[in-house]
């Protein structure tokens, strides 16, 4: 199956405690369903101090369901991701607009 949500999408949270913040996706793992948006969903990691890290309180982003995101169009607002074939290429778009992603 195709993916609505890529890495490099600029998305929009829908549920949680970050609702309404928009980042950029920085990778998806499809068999669990969730992706890692950078600046949304932020966990505070206590690391161990080595040779080459200095170690403590390292801010970290967490992966965050997939059916929380919503991708952003040109105008900012979250839209939903429909497919439509392109000659012989399958592409996406927005549903609001109907622009090519």
């Amino acid at each position: 199956m195709a993916a609505k949500l890529r890495k490099g999408d600029q998305v929009i949270v829908l549920a949680g405690k970050d609702k309404g913040q928009k980042g950029e996706i920085s990778s998806v793992s499809p068999q669990s369903g969730k992706a890692i948006v950078e600046g949304v969903n932020i966990a505070i990691r206590h690391t161990k101090q080595s040779q080459t890290d200095q170690g403590g309180r390292v801010p970290q982003a967490m992966p965050i369901q997939l059916s929380n995101l919503a991708i952003v169009d040109k105008n900012g607002k979250a839209t939903r991701v429909g497919f439509k074939m392109d000659g012989d290429k399958k592409i996406r778009f927005a549903k609001t607009t109907g622009d090519a992603i």
